[in-house]
């Protein structure tokens, strides 16, 4: 592909297979750049046709897919981003998860816009990017290392301080199901499970050094979006100063912080966990990802009752909520320990803190004992036996071992009402934001092909008029409905809002930047020369959904798959939302009527017209009526 056919991109993709140590570079047609942009673009399109249905996740068949976007590494604030991509091991079905830093800039400057990762290795290795130039490393002595000494060896053996690593803990070498991949030790693609895929193939890092960054369509575009970001963005951005995290007291007051595994939404130790008290406490500056004035990364010490390395940054909201209010625990030093913990062995804080809460609830019920646990009362607010329980996990030893595999296989082994008691989706834990104040992000966790997620879907009280709701006047919508309603109006916002919601994951761009659709529009058309429009945008988010919907059929994920926790159709027993509960009828109603707008039946399955209309044609094959079709054929 020739420099002037392709603008933002680098027109290559590396293919790299751990079975036999080879490497290929391929170059795919610019149709194949229009149709899936990038990002989960890429990710739902291999997964599909390249991984066969019914593979072991933690098996060679599997293939890890690191993608980057057109406007990732970009010279813009909120264009460090990444995503990768697999068969999960946590839930079976697509498996999806980004992170920021200077990772996916460093490998866009390096060559390439993908790396497919195929097969498991022997013996450890290390993938190495040098300028265009790929190998594979010997990782026998980086194997058990933790995540930053991984990159501190890396760096020192290639005698390069600036290689940028996508590394994995001792807890993805383990296979624990919610391992994850951290970017420059401290930028986690949390969800899904992927660090266990990365380690049950014998990759230990990805090791990258770019140095020229591919031909922009009209640079001088790009830097006036960047001025007028960093000029602009203190009046647009919320998290530039704490971070996420500083509104915890307030969404306890709207009963928006999950406490005591979701039982209830209000905590009354909330204002000794904030992201405020977390920075004025403990803080040693922020820091942010690359281009990106927004430094909203937190760095933290402490040298107390529990040390905390600043290495690993500092938790934010997730982490606050997953290991504070959602587990009982108030105590602040514990919580950023538990943050420390799971970067230095690789977990997603998410999971982690939520397998635990859902551990705590077991035992205060009785269905765990002590003799279960190994003596630790784990009774909310016991955050010695919450730090000791979240070792084992990583080292995968005493409950761990079994907690290692997630909340919904651990109940299941369990049993005793055990699952009523594992708050997930398509065995992915709930993120810390409570579907019964958020009901139309509650309808996305249910139907999103990867699980319980919070930045893919739209936040309910964002669709309550205010300085915002011009922005969604331009994807036309132009009512404000209660964040408490389940309703068709809420459906067909969360279809129109959701796809434009999922953009930044094809793209490589940072939700948290407080670019107007317009802007991001612009972008795209300045990166790679391609007239743009929301339109155009939202059926990018569209196609990827579909293909990402027939990979869980595939996997035969159902309509049933689709659905919330029992728990959430109880309400809290105090707080601003006692006596409210999500309607599991207006739920099944709200995610038959999304099917139809997104061209599936009442299954979910996406109909023969819709994939013509998308240009999918070819995943035809995985429908049913390909299914039959295929049928005829092998039978004449």
């Amino acid at each position: 592909m020739t420099e002037e056919s392709l603008a933002g991109y680098n027109g290559r993709l590396l293919r790299v297979n751990l079975t036999d140590h080879c490497l290929s570079v391929e170059e795919p047609a610019i149709d194949y750049y229009q149709r899936y942009l990038g990002g989960r673009g890429f990710i739902s399109q291999i997964l599909l046709s390249e991984v066969a249905g019914g593979i072991d996740p933690l098996g060679p068949e599997n293939k890890l897919v690191i993608a980057l976007g057109p406007l990732t590494g970009m010279p813009m604030p909120g264009s460090g981003r990444n995503s990768f991509g697999a068969k999960s091991p946590l839930s079976g079905a697509f498996g999806e998860s980004e992170a920021g830093g200077f990772f996916g800039a460093e490998l866009k400057r390096a060559g390439f816009d993908a790396v497919i990762v195929e097969g498991a290795s022997e013996r450890p290795v290390y993938l190495w990017i040098n300028n265009g130039q790929a190998e594979l490393r010997e990782a026998d002595h980086l194997w058990g290392l933790e995540v930053a000494d991984t990159q501190e060896a890396i760096r020192q053996e290639l005698g390069d301080n600036k290689i940028r690593t996508s590394v994995i803990g001792p807890a993805g070498e383990r296979l624990v199901r919610f391992a994850c991949i951290l970017n420059d030790v401290s930028h986690a693609a949390g969800r899904t499970g992927l660090g266990a895929v990365m380690g049950s193939k014998g990759l230990k890092a990805l090791a990258v050094r770019g140095r020229v960054l591919p031909r922009i369509s009209d640079p001088q575009s790009i830097r006036q979006l960047a001025r007028w970001m960093s000029e602009n963005y203190k009046e647009n951005c919320g998290v530039w100063r704490y971070g996420t995290g500083a509104l915890v007291e307030a969404y306890s007051q709207t009963g928006n912080l999950p406490t005591f595994n979701f039982r209830e939404g209000s905590f009354d130790q909330a204002a000794k966990i904030t992201a405020v008290r977390v920075c004025e406490d403990y803080g040693q500056g922020m820091y942010g990802c690359y281009s990106c004035p927004i430094r909203c990364k937190k760095r933290i010490k402490i040298e107390g009752r529990w040390s905390v390395n600043p290495v690993y940054g500092g938790p934010e909201y997730e982490t606050l909520a997953a290991f504070g209010s959602n587990c009982g625990v108030s105590d602040l030093e514990a919580i950023c320990k538990a943050h420390e913990i799971s970067n230095r062995q690789g977990m997603d804080t998410i999971s982690a803190g939520a397998t635990i809460a859902f551990a705590m609830d077991c035992f205060e019920q009785g269905i765990l004992t002590s003799q279960d646990t190994g003596g630790l009362e784990l009774r909310f607010g016991n955050a010695e036996a919450m730090l000791s329980l979240l070792e084992q996990i990583g080292r995968r030893q005493g409950l761990g071992e079994l907690l290692g595999e997630g909340s919904r296989r651990a109940a299941r082994e369990i049993g005793r009402g055990a699952e009523d008691c594992s708050i997930q989706v398509k065995g992915v834990e709930l993120p810390m934001h409570d579907p019964r104040l958020k009901q139309g992000l509650g309808l996305n966790y249910s139907i999103n092909p990867a699980g319980a997620d919070h930045c893919t879907g739209v936040h309910d009280t964002a669709l309550v008029k205010g300085a915002q709701f011009e922005e969604w006047s331009r994807i036309d919508i132009n009512e404000s409905i209660p964040s408490t309603e389940l309703s068709p109006r809420k459906a067909r916002m969360i279809y129109q809002v959701g796809l434009w919601g999922h953009l930044v994951n094809y793209l490589g761009l940072c939700l948290l930047v407080p670019y107007t659709k317009n802007q991001i529009c612009q972008a795209v058309e300045a990166a790679t020369g391609w007239p743009m429009s929301y339109w155009r945008l939202m059926k990018t988010a569209e196609r990827g959904l579909t293909l990402a919907k027939l990979f869980n059929l595939r996997e035969g994920l159902t309509e049933v798959d689709d659905s919330l926790p029992r728990r959430m159709a109880t309400s809290h027993s105090t707080g601003n939302l006692k006596g409210v509960a999500v309607d599991p009828e207006a739920l099944e109603e709200a995610r038959q009527l999304y099917y139809g707008m997104m061209g599936w039946d009442e299954r979910g399955m996406p109909t023969l017209a819709r994939l013509v209309e998308l240009d999918l044609l070819w995943a035809a094959q995985y429908t049913d009526s390909g299914k039959k079709k295929r049928d005829r054929v092998r039978h004449h």
